[in-house]
């Protein structure tokens, strides 16, 4: 399969290949994680308008039920994960440290299991239909950046989409839930490809594997086998492999310009679990309150794969898993590129939680930054192909313009930069201090 890449594989330009440690939990089968006597359910989980709380203090709620939404069309709606009360709403960091407002409810002790509704006939909906029932489920992108799904199933009349390709490389460091969902729920998934191919009158699906999961990949090949406008393209192993526009590039060749969307050039795409979900809302009725979290890492005792109430403080997942081990240096919430450490255990997971890592002093190299020795490691990994070393350099000096200028917003904050770097640079912490300082320039 000799692709866009130099190798046996389809791949991109740039990227790098971090120590990926995926044996620590890829063999673990997803499991039902404990409830927690308290969810703590954020009001925004997504890329968009913040939604208003349905629910007071004292209000009864039951799993599934809607307890925040908006009427913003950039927007994804919130449900409970238990059945409990209303305990209280009020302003509790997030996994970035910002405040948000939540909702606090005290599960029940005894937990019903969810009532599906069921639709036989949910491969005859049609495409607002499907749009429709992403949005009243609350689906987002579940790899981590939580872009409202409805909205992406909406491209703009003059971009017409044919090709949806499911981002299923997890090419991220230690984290395997999409792994074990393509093992365990293979036919889900591909049902979920044509739900979305039909909500965009796409001809074409693609999954994209990364040749570390051909076990999955072998599973998704006997289920569109005889399926004319389905195929599964074996990717090599890289990282940032998944990123939608290293994606698109290695399946099909095409190049999304800089600051467009990949509609520009006829593709969607999707994670796994997103598609998985879009399937279970549409054939039964279920909202986005649970997902599948990996926990792991040298620091963590028995690495799992956990099916998860949204809400759920990543201490009882870290408990459940055997608690830490070893001497733990670092706390992260996603995955070792691209998360973010935890100063604790005490942040829900969201619905973009794909995984809790712990990782050991034997494994986390803290080091001062030092000034820059111009080897141009940095760009020559950059797969956007930006400079992060001027984007940094500009952030020191507050010339937020010319990091505009160099490409700061086109970065998507991959980590490839700050883990070449020999000078330890923090690339991406520089970035998203001048994408935050660019965006206040313009609100004003």
């Amino acid at each position: 399969m000799a692709g866009n890449g130099h190798g046996q594989y389809k791949t991109f330009v740039g990227g790098i290949h971090p120590p990926y440690h995926k044996e620590l939990a890829s063999g673990q089968a997803i499991k039902a994680a404990p409830i927690p006597d308290k969810v703590i359910i954020h009001l925004q989980q997504h890329i968009g308008a913040p939604n208003e709380p349905l629910v007071k203090p004292g209000d009864r709620v039951e799993v599934g039920q809607k307890i925040g939404a908006s009427d913003a069309f950039v927007n994804a709606p919130v449900h409970s994960s238990v059945a409990g009360t209303v305990a209280d709403i009020a302003e509790v960091p997030n996994f970035t440290g910002a405040r948000v407002k939540s909702v606090i409810i005290e599960a029940d002790k005894e937990q019903p299991e969810f009532q599906k509704k069921e639709n036989p006939n949910w491969e005859a909906l049609s495409a607002d239909e499907i749009r429709q029932i992403a949005r009243e489920a609350g689906l987002v992108g579940m790899g981590g950046a939580a872009f409202p799904t409805h909205v992406k199933l909406t491209p703009p009349k003059d971009k017409p989409i044919d090709t949806v390709i499911i981002n299923a490389c997890e090419c991220e460091p230690y984290l395997t839930c999409d792994h074990r969902l393509m093992l365990e729920r293979p036919e889900d998934l591909v049902r979920g490809l044509k739900l979305l191919m039909k909500a965009v009158g796409a001809e074409r699906g693609i999954i994209g594997v990364e040749a570390n999961k051909m076990d999955a990949a072998q599973k998704l090949e006997e289920m569109v086998k005889g399926e004319d406008r389905l195929s599964v393209e074996i990717l090599e192993v890289k990282y940032p492999e998944g990123a939608e526009k290293m994606l698109i590039y290695a399946v099909t060749g095409r190049k999304v310009p800089p600051g467009k969307l990949p509609s520009e050039v006829g593709c969607l795409v999707q994670n796994v679990g997103t598609a998985i979900a879009l399937f279970e809302a549409a054939a039964w009725g279920k909202p986005l309150y649970e997902r599948v979290v990996t926990v792991t890492g040298q620091g963590i005792r028995n690495p799992s794969n956990f099916l998860v109430k949204v809400g759920t403080p990543i201490s009882v997942l870290i408990e459940a898993a055997g608690g830490m081990v070893g001497n733990p240096q670092k706390l992260i919430m996603g995955g070792p590129m691209t998360g973010w450490a935890q100063s604790d255990a005490s942040a829900p997971v969201v619905k973009g939680t794909s995984g809790v890592v712990v990782l050991t002093s034997e494994v986390v190299d803290v080091q001062e930054e030092h000034e820059c020795v111009r080897c141009g490691k940095c760009v020559d990994v950059c797969p956007m192909f930006l400079l992060p070393n001027y984007i940094a350099t500009c952030v020191k000096k507050q010339e937020w313009d010319k990091a505009e200028m160099y490409g700061a917003l086109d970065c998507f904050e991959c980590g490839c930069c700050s883990y070449s770097c020999p000078a330890y640079i923090p690339h991406v912490k520089y970035t998203r201090e001048a994408k935050a300082k660019i965006a206040a320039l313009k609100r004003r």
